[in-house]
């Protein structure tokens, strides 16, 4: 899975936003607003990955146990399909 590439994410005074660019921006009002552990695993999902991936990602970048790491990947990535914006 990754997320569709006709969104972006970008980084303004400090904070995170996922924005729609091309045709996706006439359908998707508004932006996505993420904090930074989002912001990185947003940028780990802009390549081909899935949820064990995206935790040893977060458990080599944050410390915080596995159980953590994969509630909070999981939890990701339930948000990003309601919100379709991954392509699996």
């Amino acid at each position: 899975m990754k997320i569709k590439s006709d969104y972006v994410l970008r980084s303004v005074a400090g904070y995170y936003m996922v924005v729609p660019v091309g045709d996706n921006s006439l359908d998707f009002n508004g932006v996505i607003n993420l904090n930074e552990s989002g912001a990185f695993l947003w940028k780990t999902m802009e390549e081909e990955t899935n949820v064990p991936d995206m935790v040893r990602a977060l458990l080599s970048e944050y410390d915080v146990d596995e159980e953590r790491a994969r509630a909070d990947a999981e939890a990701f990535v339930k948000k990003m399909r309601e919100a379709n914006l991954i392509d699996e």
